[in-house]
């Protein structure tokens, strides 16, 4: 194989393997085979395992965007086709069939369950939604001001301190209890932050009521008066919960993932990928696409901002349109939006000047040719926020409920890593571009 006289080397797939197996890299005076493996689903992968031992050479992955960190049975994406699959299951047919803890069940186990595996799996996860009574204590250690992220990082990293009876992660037995008691506790523990942060008291879960509605009560209610939940709201929220179960490794649950392969602990594990999920570029989209339909205020002013997103000089840009992953649609928006429309027809605010600058900015950014050539398509967190919002959250709890919702991916995928005989410790490697050896001088030769 003939050198490329522009690079230092270059790979190539034998023609004649059909599926290929093997990739064969040429640098400089070295050449290596390199085995490919073949995914039930998307693309082929090279295995470079062996790539540093004989070559002495690492590949450079900023962002581990063409890397595959490890292999998964749970969920998978097709980017270009807008498909997102968890277990071979269309998140279109879960949303609209399923609810949430039957989908936590299929994520964790790998399987739909049958009405009796529902109604233990259910049944359990019940009988863990209450938190340690002293951690209440842990709670008002925090200032009244603190994010409710900074509260559900300190308090989820501390359930290590109080069920040590789940902490081994060697026993099959104490990894399960450590997942159903994360699933279960992580509303509670997102209300109480809520909570908290309004200086409400605490509201303790309702163990007769299902997830997202036990949710919406442990948020809204009060004292003196009872929160009843309305059933479409209940059902917005699950759907909300579901379309955010998992996402394949995204950075939050790459975060889980390198931080259990130490051997961390499982609630440090989801602590690192709660803190992780804080990021604004992560978990805080539909909180910023909120603020962006806040800041054009209604439609009359949507040209003026359309010309500024096409403006490269302008700094401005329209969240939640577009995504990293999906090339053509999100196949969670269709079912957001569905649930907006629902949510705000309930509630008699369908004329909100909000949603209705979400709806023409999202018909016209639709039929312009500019957002159509980039793929500026409406995703998940368009609507997401509006939700959100107009069931009274504000927009601080944004990324805690996303937190919930993604908590059952987090375990799933720890649960997997856990369990491969082959795990080692992450450790990604790096061009240096700093200065090499040199003598220290002392500070006086400076």
């Amino acid at each position: 194989m003939a050198d490329a006289p522009e690079s230092k080397g270059k790979l190539s797939m034998a023609d004649d393997q059909k599926p290929p197996q093997v990739a064969t890299l040429s640098y400089g005076d070295k050449q290596i085979e390199l085995p490919i493996h073949s995914p039930t689903a998307g693309p082929d992968v090279i295995d470079i395992r062996k790539l540093y031992a004989q070559g002495d050479v690492f590949t450079y992955d900023p962002g581990f965007t063409s890397t595959a960190a490890c292999d998964s049975t749970i969920t998978f994406i097709d980017g270009n086709e807008g498909v997102l699959l968890h277990r071979g299951y269309p998140i279109e047919q879960l949303a609209s069939k399923s609810h949430f803890l039957e989908v936590c069940y299929l994520l964790l186990y790998g399987e739909l369950p049958n009405a009796a595996q529902l109604e233990d799996f259910e049944h359990r996860v019940t009988q863990h939604t209450m938190l340690h009574e002293q951690m209440m204590n842990f709670f008002r250690g925090f200032r009244r001001d603190a994010h409710p992220m900074a509260v559900m990082v300190g308090v989820v990293g501390a359930m290590s301190a109080f069920y040590h009876d789940s902490t081994d992660i060697s026993d099959p037995w104490q990894r399960e209890v450590a997942s159903i008691r994360l699933i279960a506790k992580m509303p509670t523990i997102a209300a109480w932050a809520y909570k908290y942060s309004v200086g409400q008291p605490f509201v303790y879960p309702r163990n007769d009521l299902d997830y997202a509605s036990n949710f919406l009560r442990m948020c809204f209610s009060v004292p003196a008066e009872d929160y009843v939940v309305n059933p479409i709201l209940s059902r917005a929220m699950d759907r909300i919960f579901t379309l955010h179960a998992d996402h394949e490794q995204n950075a939050s649950t790459s975060t889980v993932r390198l931080a259990s392969s130490s051997g961390a602990n499982p609630f440090a594990c989801i602590a690192a990928g709660i803190a992780c999920l804080w990021g604004p570029a992560h978990g805080g989209a539909n909180q910023a696409c909120l603020e962006m339909l806040r800041e054009i205020g209604t439609p009359d002013k949507i040209p003026e901002y359309i010309a500024r997103a096409k403006d490269k000089d302008d700094p401005f840009r329209l969240m939640g349109f577009g995504h990293r992953v999906y090339k053509n649609h999100d196949p969670r928006a269709t079912v957001m939006k569905q649930s907006a429309d629902e949510v705000l027809e309930l509630l008699g605010i369908e004329d909100n000047p909000t949603l209705q600058t979400a709806k023409e900015l999202e018909r016209i950014a639709l039929e312009d040719d500019y957002f159509r050539d980039k793929k500026l398509f409406p995703n998940v967190d368009f609507y997401s926020g509006i939700i959100l919002d107009a069931m009274g959250f504000p927009q601080a709890m944004f990324t805690p409920i996303f937190a919930v919702a993604r908590t059952v991916g987090w375990i799933s995928q720890w649960k997997e890593q856990i369990s491969d005989p082959q795990l080692k410790i992450g450790r990604p490697r790096q061009l240096y571009l700093g200065e090499t050896e040199r003598d220290y001088v002392n500070v006086e030769n400076r």
